[in-house]
């Protein structure tokens, strides 16, 4: 389909003379081509073609006025149930296509009080953005709005709360960095040379020397719950 390329990098958009933002913006800011690095290569990986509607952010509109990527399963499996909004990998060959957006906030917890506070997250999902990507990808099953999350609560009940505000804000599905950073760590193989992927390569690597086994992963989990039993 035209228009789906290979990854390439992008760095972030500066702007000459003003001071990058402290704070939960400038984690947004300062590693979006890494974040959105890790994302691409999960879908790729998954037999996804991926395509990123822009290189550049135009002075008209704000970045979160913006899909990050368009994805399209060349060959979907038709399921009879609807797939759940928190999506996990084995999901994702019952997904046609989607406009995802990447929020790599990865020191924080998308937690009901911080969705509510951050409506310009879902800003992605207004009329004009699906409208637009609709026209990019064709006609075809409709398109599900997915956002990317560094992670949700721990807590069950917190949990269907942060489900609830993303859904009334017409988010359709969810997936969380810790997520898609296991499965690419299941799925590098220390024999091969993942030449052209550099985030695979490093995975590789690191697998090969025995620095990051599968039960580190689990340290994702164990810290956030650290840090979410801390704050109350």
């Amino acid at each position: 389909m035209s228009g789906f390329a290979p990854a390439r990098r992008a760095g972030p958009v500066c702007r000459p003379g003003v001071a990058p933002q402290v704070g939960l913006a400038q984690t947004d800011g300062v590693m979006p081509s890494v974040s959105e690095a890790i994302v691409r290569e999960f879908f790729e990986i998954h037999g996804f073609l991926v395509r990123q509607p822009r290189k550049h952010l135009h002075r008209s509109l704000r970045e979160q006025d913006e899909a990050d990527f368009l994805v399209l399963n060349p060959h979907p499996r038709i399921v009879s149930e609807p797939l759940p909004f928190i999506l996990e990998p084995e999901h994702l060959p019952g997904l046609a296509r989607g406009l995802v957006v990447v929020k790599g906030y990865h020191t924080d917890t998308f937690s009901p009080g911080r969705l509510t506070q951050r409506t310009s997250i879902f800003r992605f999902v207004s009329g004009n953005v699906v409208k637009q990507a609709v026209r990019e990808l064709g006609e075809g099953p409709p398109v599900t709005r997915i956002l990317v999350v560094p992670a949700l609560p721990q807590d069950d009940e917190a949990r269907r709360k942060s489900v609830e505000v993303m859904r009334a804000n017409g988010v359709d599905a969810a997936l969380s960095f810790p997520t898609i950073l296991a499965d690419l760590f299941r799925r590098v193989e220390v024999n091969r040379d993942y030449q052209k992927s550099d985030l695979l390569q490093i995975l590789r690597i690191l697998k090969n020397y025995g620095l990051l086994r599968d039960p580190q992963l689990e340290l994702f989990k164990s810290a956030r719950t650290r840090r979410t039993a801390g704050s109350n």
